[in-house]
Parts: structure tokens; sequence; C-alpha cells
């Protein structure tokens, strides 16, 4: 199982973990049909042991956590987090939310916990958490607005959604960053695309682009960009949004600009 931080205030940390946690992948595709019992309580954290770290790049590691049995399922839905706990650099217990990217098949002081970690030590974690509910089919089309790390629950859900053979909802994403290396998942994004062409389209925004020969978006997310890439405001669509608080301010201001409703949006 795959993981990244949420979005939030305090999302420019250190350190970006991304976890993995071993599963049998045939248990991914068809995860919201099992009605196995995970192995993640909401109320108490459980300790996940690390087995793997590996640099991805100068901001960005994956770890690698082991479940308790080969068999055994996370147990956590699409568009729902986990909380993770360790200590900071003063010793001081810290928690903070963190979103799966693969299916069931951030600030320095967490950031220094995961820094420090070492192979063989164990994370406590706790979940499923979140308000978002996802069904297949709850709606025609998502929209999703994501800023740096806040992609994660939206290729959490993107996957939920491509993957499963009976759901046919498209997804439209807008995912800005400063530059190009700043773009967290864009192999995978680029497959989605690539792989489903009529359900899965996404629209790179950078803000400072280094290469001449950029072709996606520069500047900031900017309400025509909301016009061209994303559906149009319907009591069938939904717009996700999840980045940075003064992106994610400036979003719902746009939104409602454009005639979308309090129940047609939804902010991670």
């Amino acid at each position: 199982m795959d993981f990244m931080p949420i979005a939030n205030a305090e999302i420019l940390g250190v350190l970006i973990a991304i976890f993995s946690v071993t599963i049998a992948a045939a248990s991914s595709y068809y995860f919201l049909c099992r009605k196995s019992k995970g192995c993640l309580d909401p109320q108490k954290f459980k300790e996940f042991k690390l087995i793997k770290k590996t640099p991805i790049s100068p901001n960005a590691a994956k770890f690698r956590f082991s479940l308790p049995t080969p068999k055994s399922l996370l147990g956590l839905p699409a568009g729902k987090h986990v909380v993770c706990r360790g200590r900071d650099s003063e010793g001081q217990e810290v928690t903070r939310p963190y979103t799966p990217i693969t299916l069931d098949s951030q600030d320095g002081r967490m950031s220094h916990h995961f820094r420090e970690m070492c192979e063989g030590e164990y994370l406590a974690v706790k979940g499923p958490q979140g308000r978002f509910n996802y069904k297949p089919g709850q709606v025609r089309a998502f929209g999703m607005i994501a800023g740096g790390t806040g992609i994660t629950p939206m290729f959490q859900l993107s996957r939920a959604i491509l993957e499963n053979p009976k759901d046919k909802t498209s997804v439209h994403l807008i995912y800005a960053n400063t530059t190009l290396e700043d773009i967290l998942l864009k192999e995978e994004l680029d497959a989605f695309a690539s792989k489903f062409p009529n359900r899965f389209k996404v629209y790179y925004v950078l803000s400072q682009p280094t290469d001449s020969a950029w072709k996606g978006g520069v500047g900031h997310v900017s309400k025509e960009m909301i016009q061209d890439y994303c559906p149009p405001p319907a009591f069938d669509i939904q717009i996700l949004r999840c980045g940075p608080p003064g992106m994610n301010k400036a979003m719902e201001a746009h939104l409602n600009a454009l005639g979308y409703t309090s129940p047609m949006q939804f902010q991670f």
C-alpha cells in the first residue's frame, strides 16, 4: 500500500514521504467489492514494520512497510486516509494524516521522524479516517484541482475509479506545481491518460517552468483553466480540490464565481 502526505496547512515539509506496504496484487482491483476486515483500526494505533526505505528525489522517499501476513488487507477505502504517529526533533509526539496512493489489493516535525527511520523499525498507524465517501458511479465526472502533495487523494481516487471495470466515472485533473521536477507521480498520471484516454485527462500547470518548450499551463490555476479543463457545473459532477491553504481559498473563489454550488465542491 502506497501513501503520501495529504495537503493541509503544514504542507511544506522537508520530506515528502511515500509509503508502500506489500499486499497481494490481485486484491487491489476489486477492493470496493470486498467485505474482508482490514488490519487497520480507526481508534487504535497499530505498528507496521519498515522493510525498505528508498530515496526517489531530493525531497521524496519511498517507504515499504509489511502487513501482518501475506494475505492481509490494509482495509482503506478510496477517499480515506490514515494517521501516523512519530516524534519530532525535540522528542515530542506528533501525528499527521497520510493518504494512500494504491488500492486495497507535512510538516517538518513528522518529516523528521521519517527521515530518521531505519529499516526494521515500526511505524504506528490508525485508520481509516476522513470525510469523503466514494461509491462507484456516484457522479458522472470528477474535476480535480491539486497542488503539490495535494495530488495524493486525487491519485488514490483516480486509481480506484480507473481500475474498477464497472466504474464509468470520468476524471479531469488540473495539477499545479512550481517546476517540472516538482511534479509527483507524473509517470503514473501520464500512464492513466494513455491507458484511459476517454476517462482520464490531466493538465499540468507550472508557476516557474524552466524549459521554454513547456506546453502546459503557466502561472497559477485560473478560472479560465477550470472552464477549459474541468466539467462545467451540473448536478451530476463534483470538483475536488487539495493543495496549500492559499490555493484552496483561491480555487474556492474561482469555483463559486463559475457557478459551482457547495454540493458540487469538496476540499480534502
